[in-house]
C-alpha cells in the first residue's frame, strides 16, 4: 500500500522537487516587521497558504502521485487512489489526481469541518464520512485498498509524502543558509520530518522545533512514549494537527525523532491569538494550525533574540466561524 521504506535525505527532496515543478508553488518567504520587533529577532514566514490548495499538503500528494506514474506507468493507478485526511491532505490528493486524469476518494471522519469536505469535492474526488476519528477513517481506506485495489496516498507516513514536504527545507536554506530556527506545526510528522531532513543535511545547527496541540497529540505523546501510541482526537481551533500517527508507523515517527531538536505544546487561548495577530499585522488569514509556531513563540518565551526564524504558515483552511471564534476567545 505504500512505497519501500527508504532514507530520506537530500537526494529524496531533489527529486521530489523535480517531480513537482509546475505543478506546486515555491512560495515566498518575507521578513515580518511587526513581529521581528516584538520578539527581538528576524521574524520570517514561509507561506504555503499560496499553493494552489492553499495549504503545504500539496507538495507530498503530487510528489507520491507522480513518482507512482514514473515507477509503475497509469495502468497501476487505474483503479483510483484513496487517503484519509483532516482536510488539506485530502484537497491535496484530490488536486493533484485530478490535474492527471486519475480517481481519487478521499475519506474523513466526522470532527472534520464541513467546508473542507466541501473544498474537496468540488475537486472531483468522492468524499467519503466515516466514523469519529482519523483511524475509523483509515479503516475505511484499508478497506477499499484491499477490496477494490486502490492506491493509498498516506498523508504522512511514507517517504514520498515526507520528501515533497521536505522541499519546503529546500527552499528556506536556498533563501536564509544561516537560518537559526525552524518553527513548524507537528501532527503526523511529514511536515516536521520532511523539512527537518533537508535542513539538518544542509545546516546540522538549524535547530526544529515542532509544535504541538495542548490535547490531542498523537505524536507528542507517541515520542514521550517511545513507540506509536493512539489518543483522543478533540475539537480545536489547530484541527489540522488532530489524528493519529498510526500504531504501525513505518516512517514519520522515526525521522521525528532524529531531526527535532525541542517541542512545544499550545494551549487554544495562544492560537487564538496568533490567528489573530496574523489577520492584524500580516493582513493574512491562516488556519490555527499553520498560527502554532507564533503561539509557541508568545506562550512560552522562546529564547531567540538576535537569531534568524523561520516560521511555516501550513495551510489556510478556516472558515469565518472559526475566526470568529478565535477573535472572541482572544478577546479581541
Amino acid at each position: 500500500m505504500t512505497t519501500d521504506l527508504a532514507e530520506v535525505g537530500l537526494a529524496e527532496c531533489y527529486a521530489a522537487r523535480r517531480r513537482i515543478a509546475g505543478r506546486t508553488v515555491r512560495t515566498p518567504l518575507t521578513r515580518s516587521a511587526a513581529l521581528s520587533a516584538r520578539f527581538g529577532a528576524e521574524i520570517l514566514l514561509k507561506w504555503e497558504t499560496c499553493q494552489p490548495t492553499g495549504a503545504f499538503k500539496l507538495r507530498g500528494a503530487t510528489n507520491m502521485i507522480a513518482a507512482l506514474l514514473e515507477r509503475r506507468g497509469p495502468d497501476a493507478l487505474s483503479t483510483g487512489v484513496v487517503t484519509a485526511s483532516t482536510g488539506n491532505h485530502g484537497r491535496a490528493v484530490a488536486h493533484a489526481a485530478a490535474t492527471l486524469g486519475i480517481p481519487a476518494v478521499v475519506c474523513l471522519s466526522r470532527l472534520v469541518p464541513e467546508y473542507k469536505a466541501a473544498a474537496i469535492a468540488e475537486l472531483g474526488a468522492e468524499v467519503v464520512r466515516v466514523g469519529e476519528s482519523q483511524d475509523a477513517a483509515f479503516e475505511e481506506v484499508t478497506r477499499r485498498v484491499e477490496e477494490r485495489g486502490m492506491m493509498l496516498i498516506p498523508p504522512f507516513d511514507d517517504p514520498l509524502i515526507v520528501a515533497g514536504q521536505g522541499t519546503i527545507g529546500l527552499e528556506l536554506m536556498e533563501d536564509v543558509p544561516d537560518l537559526d530556527r525552524v518553527i513548524v506545526g507537528l501532527s503526523g510528522g511529514g511536515l516536521l520530518g520532511g523539512i527537518g531532513a533537508a535542513v539538518k543535511a544542509i545546516r546540522p545547527a538549524t535547530r526544529i522545533t515542532g509544535v504541538s496541540l495542548s490535547r490531542g497529540a498523537a505524536m507528542a505523546e507517541s515520542l514521550a512514549a517511545g513507540h506509536p501510541v493512539a489518543v483522543e482526537e478533540v475539537e480545536s481551533l489547530g484541527d489540522s494537527l488532530g489524528g493519529g500517527i498510526g500504531l504501525d508507523n513505518r516512517c514519520s515517527f522515526d525521522l521525528v525523532r532524529r531531526v527535532m531538536d525541542d517541542h512545544y505544546a499550545v494551549s487554544e487561548t495562544a492560537i487564538a491569538a496568533a490567528m489573530v495577530d496574523l489577520l492584524e499585522h500580516e493582513k493574512q488569514l491562516v488556519e490555527g494550525a499553520a498560527a502554532v509556531g507564533l503561539a509557541a513563540l508568545a506562550e512560552h518565551g522562546l529564547e531567540i533574540r538576535g537569531q534568524k526564524i523561520a516560521l511555516i504558515l501550513s495551510g489556510n483552511a478556516v472558515s469565518l466561524e472559526t475566526l470568529d471564534r478565535a477573535r472572541a476567545m482572544a478577546g479581541r
